[in-house]
């Protein structure tokens, strides 16, 4: 229940006891002729179900008491109304929330999972909603909780480590997870539960060290990045090129407002496939430029020249503004872009 309404209840009762009691105060001073005090005092005991000081010498007290009675019974109810709404309604209230929250969820595909919602979980969680990509947060801090709200994250209270917490989270149907929790125990723990899940999802994990990367590797996940270790290298290339660590920052990053890098899977759908970007004239199409492939061996063909053949199985890395990059995707439409 809103605040206001709660306050407007408080107001419209606390003038309801107070109006009775006046009403009451003045009539059995009228009627009985006692002091203000006594009637004052009459009034609360019948209004309250307390019980009479006296019985009433006169048929217009006994009325006035049995109005008094039932006005008393009237606002007592409402009170008892007013407190178990205030109790059951914010119950209610959150249960209807988690309902709505889970059928969101299960009705979410190829959507991503961050398990652990500390600085690293929500800065992809910022770069998942400039790029306009789904995600489910899986957190049980009371600061990711905040965060999760202050941003209408669809978040699944729990641990990454629990299998309950990750199917909840829509991990039969989610396209990629990110184990991104302060603890490389837990981030292995998540590795091993979904990769035992879903061996075909892609899964990046967060490592503190090089031994915590390569048991990470080992459990299965598919990339894992050391915060500190790309760190170093940034404030290293910072320093010694600072141009091109301008130029990566714009385009690998969702956010930036020039240029964006995008990766787009060639499938055997694809009518693209087996012509060369000669024969695309992908550069005069969309503007944007195949600065790699990614061929089905995990080799790369960087700056590929026109009469490269773009085959099935390739990853084309395409570099554009989001204009372009959206042409690019039109361009290769049944394959799809991965990431953008």
């Amino acid at each position: 229940m809103q605040p206001s309404v709660r306050l407007r209840q408080i107001a419209l009762l606390s003038c309801a006891v107070a109006a009775t009691l006046a009403a009451g105060t003045i009539g059995f001073r009228l009627i009985l002729d006692e002091s203000w005090f006594q009637s004052f005092y009459r009034a609360v005991i019948t209004a309250t179900l307390t019980g009479l000081d006296s019985v009433p010498s006169n048929n217009a007290a006994r009325a006035l008491s049995i109005v008094m009675v039932i006005a008393g019974l009237t606002i007592i109810a409402y009170a008892g109304a007013v407190i178990v709404e205030s109790i059951a309604g914010g119950l209610l209230t959150g249960v209807l929330a988690e309902r709505r929250r889970e059928k969101a969820i299960h009705r979410m595909r190829d959507h991503y999972i961050i398990c652990g919602y500390g600085r690293v979980g929500r800065r992809v969680a910022e770069e998942f909603r400039a790029a306009g990509v789904p995600y489910v947060v899986l957190d049980f801090s009371e600061q990711a909780k905040a965060a999760a709200a202050e941003h209408g994250d669809l978040l699944i209270e729990g641990r990454g480590t629990e299998d309950e917490d990750l199917l909840r989270a829509g991990l039969d149907h989610a396209r990629g997870l990110v184990a991104s929790a302060d603890s490389d125990a837990d981030n292995l723990y998540i590795t091993l539960s979904a990769r035992s899940v879903r061996p075909d999802l892609t899964i990046v994990s967060r490592a503190s060290d090089e031994d915590a990367e390569k048991k990470l590797r080992l459990a299965g996940a598919d990339r894992v990045v050391l915060p500190y270790a790309s760190a170093g290298r940034t404030i290293a290339n910072l320093v010694l090129k600072p141009q091109v660590s301008a130029f990566l920052d714009v385009v690998m990053t969702a956010t930036g407002p020039d240029l964006q890098l995008a990766e787009i899977e060639i499938d055997r759908t694809c009518p693209q496939a087996g012509r060369t970007i000669r024969d695309l004239r992908v550069r005069h199409e969309t503007g944007a430029i195949i600065v790699a492939l990614r061929k089905p061996d995990g080799t790369f063909d960087t700056t590929p020249e026109p009469d490269v053949m773009i085959e099935v199985g390739d990853v084309l890395i395409g570099v554009g503004s989001p204009d372009e990059i959206r042409r690019l995707e039109d361009l290769f439409a049944t394959g799809g872009a991965v990431a953008g």
